[in-house]
């Protein structure tokens, strides 16, 4: 099996060592020795035949994952067919909020100011006198949620019922050397539990009259991108910082509580050293699938910073979709993290995945009845309930600003 991972990271050195010897090499005019120009074409060979085994590699999962998805059509059909579009749910029967009956209802209730409630909507009230929202909608949202909060993106989302308890292992067991017929000696393993509960959001919007009632403009979309980044915003400041009160425990929170969990800058600013001690920092395990996680005005700082050769620790990423790297990491960045200012946690290093974001059931939304009656305008109230915190606490380490 082709590992994708050790491919990128070899085309990083190469491209690495084409750029070197470019730099070494070209004259004040951009000329190379005949020799030299040889040399250089065939380390751009290298990087070029490694980007296309990346590509190859990349389309070759990506059939392969759409046609293992479940489907009853049979593969020739949907070869002949549209393939992406008819390898998904194909013969799949639509029933409650998956119907287009219900989003068209659902869309109808809103233009008309919930004044026309269809049957459909019955099959799915929420309990606070609201209506859940259509699947597709729902579907939308969550991209939207997970396009513009990276932290959905970095961790790992479920979905609950009801409280959710994670066990986990307070202390670990330690091995010994025992003599030939010595008494073996037991350690005692003890455990703790993160509980993830449910904190509610929402956010309201204000559509007038004039526009409700004009089909040509797209309602549908308007209010998901709305809704979606709002919310979206709100929770990547909850799960980088939260309190845990009232709504969920951001890992800086946690990291904060732990002075082995951080380290502090030398200097008053962050420096190069600082971020490769913040790297070992973080145990080896969780190195493997580490990201680095900053805001955009420390990004701009760190760019700038070389090694002891003049070689910059930034490498740009030379496909679509991928992150810039940062010592051989990927970076991400959130205008919610600190700035590298005195005192803040300016850089968060680890394995995000061991951050749990817990859904609580379906989003909703309700009109807000006769409240904007007078200004010509009608309320939309959409609400979510979610929790988040990490599972585990040496996952992820911070660098403190001195």
């Amino acid at each position: 099996m082709v590992d994708l991972q050790k491919l990128i990271d070899d085309r990083a050195v190469a491209w690495k060592a084409a750029d070197d010897f470019y730099t070494t090499h070209v004259g004040e005019d951009s000329t190379m020795s005949a020799d030299d120009a040889a040399t250089y074409n065939k380390l751009l060979a290298r990087v070029t035949e490694l980007s296309n085994s990346i590509e190859r590699e990349e389309r070759h999962e990506k059939l392969k994952a759409q046609l293992l998805a479940p489907t009853t059509a049979p593969i020739r059909d949907a070869i002949g067919g549209n393939f992406d579009n008819d390898l998904r749910g194909i013969g799949n029967v639509k029933s409650g909020r998956a119907t287009d009956e219900y989003r068209q209802a659902a869309l109808t209730a809103i233009r008309t100011k919930f004044r026309k409630i269809d049957n459909a909507l019955a099959t799915s009230p929420d309990t606070s006198g609201g209506y859940l929202l259509p699947i597709e909608w729902e579907k939308n949202l969550v991209d939207v949620l997970n396009e513009d909060c990276v932290m959905r993106k970095l961790g790992t989302t479920i979905t609950t019922s009801g409280e959710h308890r994670i066990p986990l292992a307070a202390t670990k067991p330690a091995a010994l050397w025992v003599a030939e017929g010595g008494q073996m000696t037991f350690g005692n393993a003890t455990f703790d539990q993160i509980t993830l509960d449910a904190h509610k959001v929402h956010v309201g919007i204000l559509v007038t009259e004039e526009l409700l009632a004009d089909n040509v403009f797209d309602l549908e979309k308007y209010i998901i991108e709305q809704f979606g980044r709002a919310i979206a915003e709100t929770e990547e400041q909850a799960f980088i910082s939260g309190t845990g009160v009232g709504q969920p425990t951001g890992f800086l929170t946690t990291i904060a509580a732990d002075t082995s969990a951080y380290i502090t800058t030398k200097g008053a600013d962050i420096s190069a050293d600082d971020i490769l001690d913040l790297v070992y920092k973080l145990p080896r395990p969780y190195r493997k699938n580490a990201v680095f996680l900053v805001n955009d005005a420390t990004m701009a700082k760190i760019r700038k910073f070389k090694d002891s050769t003049q070689n910059y620790l930034w490498t740009p990423s030379f496909v679509a979709g991928e992150s810039d790297r940062l010592v051989g990491y990927p970076v991400y960045t959130s205008p919610f993290m600190p700035t590298s200012e005195s005192g803040n946690f300016a850089l968060a290093f680890g394995e995000f995945k061991q951050y749990r974001i817990a859904d609580r059931g379906t989003r909703s939304f309700q009109e807000l009845r006769e409240l904007y009656a007078g200004n010509g305008m009608v309320g939309f109230l959409l609400k979510e309930r979610v929790d988040g915190a990490l599972i585990v606490k040496d996952a992820i380490r911070g660098l403190k600003i001195k």
